[in-house]
């Protein structure tokens, strides 16, 4: 196999990492001192650049207005644009709207391709997914209190959802809950539910604030309380009983795009490492890049990066030529390897900038904040360890 992208890819890589040097990083500081909506119309400027050059929805099907990329070459995209927290938003391929566009557009009606899908994919409308819940483990997707009840033509959602990222200006939201608590396997009693966020009984508690940060629009993530939420039948997503199925449809793919989007903040955190250290005195005659710690810092922060990223590209190879179910030990393998290996990166760019990396002067403080989540989300890190403890012994 080989990594190499094609005349073409680096072509567009090309422009997209200078699109992201010249008119999304000097946004930053702004996006994570006074909040999403306050550079929102500076944003949808850029967003209409992007389409200007036709470099919209990278991933996305081009029966939606996409570019219908491979997976192996949306990876690398990601990549580039995970150097800036705004990348993705700004070329129309951000969680949670790509992982929801995904399986609507793969499980989901015409009907409902036309009024959920395209709006979205075209960057019109906002979408949120509500799995997590309060109560209960939210790396385990078969045990759900919130329920949906038949009733006539309607189906009635009662639940407690949290960590519905983006729900805060969302359209509607994807939302998993028990609809046959009855049927014999655990893993065919959920479903997805579209549910339009205007719906009565979609309340948006709060967003929540993460690490001391509220963010808001895009950048936020809610509480939701279901109370006698009322939605058509027809409004459910690929069957009922397929909750688990497209979860797992949503999250394998969307792993890889977490993981070469890690890539890209290691890359920036490693640019601002090293430049800082060979600019920063620690004496009248010696810079930090002097100090024998901090090449330390640097030689492991390179072989973090590089075992990262040939390991996300080699999972993307595998799904993208024999599919999910093969790849499901190296997904796992790459969620908490990935994720782990970026917060060491983060970590060590932040102490060579000593007090500047405390501080909001660089997007260091804010990847430090953000990202200590990625253990966490998607299932967390001992959940895929076992997972893959259990495949491999399965070998022996």
């Amino acid at each position: 196999m080989s990594f190499e992208p094609s005349d073409k890819l680096q072509a567009i890589l090309d422009m997209i990492n200078e699109f992201v040097d010249k008119e999304i990083i000097p946004m930053e500081h702004d996006f994570e001192t006074k909040g999403f909506r306050a550079v929102e119309p500076e944003i949808e400027t850029k967003r209409n650049m992007v389409r200007d050059m036709e470099l919209w929805a990278p991933l996305h099907p081009k029966d939606m207005g996409g570019m219908g990329l491979p997976l192996m070459d949306t990876a690398m995209i990601y990549e580039a644009l995970g150097r800036s927290p705004l990348g993705l938003y700004i070329f129309g391929c951000q969680a949670p709207d790509a992982g929801n566009i995904e399986i609507l557009h793969k499980f989901g009606t015409e009907a409902q391709k036309e009024k959920y899908c395209r709006p979205a994919v075209e960057g019109k409308i906002r979408s949120c997914f509500s799995m997590t819940e309060v109560d209960v483990a939210g790396s385990n997707p078969t045990w759900l209190l919130t329920t949906a009840e038949k009733d006539g033509d309607d189906y009635v959602i009662n639940g407690h959802k949290w960590y519905s990222s983006s729900a805060d200006g969302a359209t509607f939201s994807i939302v998993m809950a028990e609809t046959n608590p009855e049927a014999e396997s655990k893993h065919k009693r959920a479903s997805m539910i579209l549910v339009p966020t205007d719906n009565p009984g979609f309340n948006l508690v709060r967003n929540i604030s993460v690490m001391g940060h509220t963010g808001d629009g895009w950048g936020s993530h809610a509480e939701v309380l279901f109370q006698n939420c009322r939605v058509p039948r027809e409004n459910i997503l690929g069957g009922e009983g397929m909750g688990f199925v497209l979860a797992q449809e949503r999250l394998g793919p969307g792993r890889i795009h977490h993981c070469m989007r890690w890539v890209g903040i290691m890359n920036r955190c490693f640019d601002l490492m090293c430049a800082y250290a060979k600019k920063r005195r620690r004496t009248p005659t010696e810079v930090l890049a002097d100090s024998d710690i901090i090449k330390t810092y640097i030689a492991d922060s390179a072989a973090d990066i590089l075992s990262s990223r040939l390991m996300v590209l080699n999972t993307a190879w595998v799904i993208q030529n024999r599919g999910v179910k093969d790849a499901m030990k190296d997904i796992s393998l790459i969620k908490f390897h990935v994720a782990n290996a970026m917060q060491r990166v983060v970590d060590r760019a932040l102490q060579v900038h000593g007090g500047l990396g405390m501080s909001d002067d660089t997007p260091i403080a804010g990847y430090y904040r953000e990202n200590r989540a990625a253990r966490i989300y998607d299932g967390a890190d001992e959940v895929h360890k076992i997972s893959v403890a259990r495949r491999i012994l399965k070998e022996y």
